[in-house]
């Protein structure tokens, strides 16, 4: 017998006690700047047990506005930007190159914690995306090398021989290029950071880029 979805998810709960633990959060005490804010609360979900706290989801959308969104891995944050890499030659490395504007989001359920990032996106030069794909493990790599991300797949009999065959290349050669493969810088033009709370008086602080400052601001859950 099929399950029942309505019964299910009427059978579930947001922030089972047994498993999240929601933590206070004064904005008032919040930094003047996001990714203090961000490093913190990352390491924070690490230590809780948050599983792979550095998948996000990132939005993008295509020629015609309409919105796509899929997981991918954060690869590094700074003042200036937060990266993620792809193929340009993917659905979401064209749809970037026709709209460079996107939006990622992090949930870390142990802690209740959300925090949404968009802005502005641009690609970092072929030797920085090569740069970052080899200090990746040699499966990084072989993916790379597999290619044709987004790509129609006749047979999965296909993907296993072309993957082998791009295991064996990473292997025998860690510096192997993988043209299309392209890191993408997103400047943060606003961050806002959600606290979770038992009684649904969720904190949301946004972060506002002004010029070369930001802006706090608080916003109603």
């Amino acid at each position: 017998m099929e399950p029942d979805l309505h019964e299910l998810l009427r059978s579930l709960r947001v922030w089972d006690p047994e498993v999240t633990s929601l933590p206070p959060f004064d904005p008032d005490a919040a930094p003047g700047t996001p990714l203090p804010l961000f490093t913190t609360w990352f390491a924070q979900a690490a230590a809780a047990g948050q599983p792979e706290p550095h998948t996000m989801s990132l939005a993008t959308s295509d020629e015609e506005g309409r919105p796509d969104v899929r997981i991918v891995m954060l690869h590094g944050a700074d003042s200036e930007a937060w990266t993620f890499a792809t193929h340009a030659t993917s659905r979401k490395g064209r749809q970037l190159a026709s709209r460079p504007y996107a939006a990622l989001s992090f949930y870390w359920h142990v802690q209740g914690r959300q925090v949404r990032v968009r802005g502005p996106v641009t690609t970092a030069s072929p030797d920085e995306s090569l740069a970052d794909l080899h200090a990746r493990s040699t499966g990084a790599l072989a993916a790379a090398l597999t290619g044709r991300q987004s790509e129609p797949l006749n047979s999965l009999e296909d993907l296993t021989a072309a993957s082998e065959a791009a295991w064996s290349q990473a292997q025998q050669n860690p510096g192997a290029p993988s043209p299309t493969w392209t890191l993408y810088r997103l400047a943060p033009a606003e961050i806002e950071f959600f606290q979770g709370d038992e009684r649904r008086r969720h904190v949301r602080l946004r972060y506002l880029r002004s010029g070369g400052a930001w802006v706090k601001q608080l916003l109603w859950p």
